[in-house]
């Protein structure tokens, strides 16, 4: 299966049952409150998401892949386990960096509001 239809199939489905072979062992992570190395904490952080956050939707607006690079455009959104349980929602995008094998060696997500906003949403 093409990485593209396999990345679209896991947005679907975001947080379970998604497909780490497309991703190099030492993958390089960042988003806006983390960066690592490795598939491996890679995975625990898509645990951390899956067991912690409710009713976790990652919706995909666009997806293409130029030369070694796939660039997403996303929404992630869910219920934080407050007793309020406030709805959040983050718009953003990734960059995926491929290495000559066609594996993911680098993921790097942007989000199109900070994380203050993202506290006030818990709030509002």
């Amino acid at each position: 299966m093409d990485i593209i239809e396999i990345l679209k199939a896991d947005y679907q489905r975001f947080p379970v049952d998604q497909t780490y072979s497309i991703y190099a062992a030492d993958v390089y992570f960042q988003d806006p409150l983390n960066n690592f190395r490795g598939v491996e904490r890679y995975k625990k952080m898509i645990k951390f998401i899956q067991t912690w956050f409710l009713n976790c939707r990652m919706d995909l607006h666009n997806i293409q892949k130029l030369e070694n690079t796939i660039k997403t455009e996303w929404t992630l959104s869910w219920n934080t386990p407050l007793p309020w349980k406030p709805r959040i929602a983050i718009s953003g995008w990734s960059e995926l960096g491929l290495n000559s094998n066609g594996l993911i060696n680098s993921h790097i997500d942007y989000w199109h509001c900070s994380r203050l906003d993202v506290l006030k949403q818990h709030f509002s």
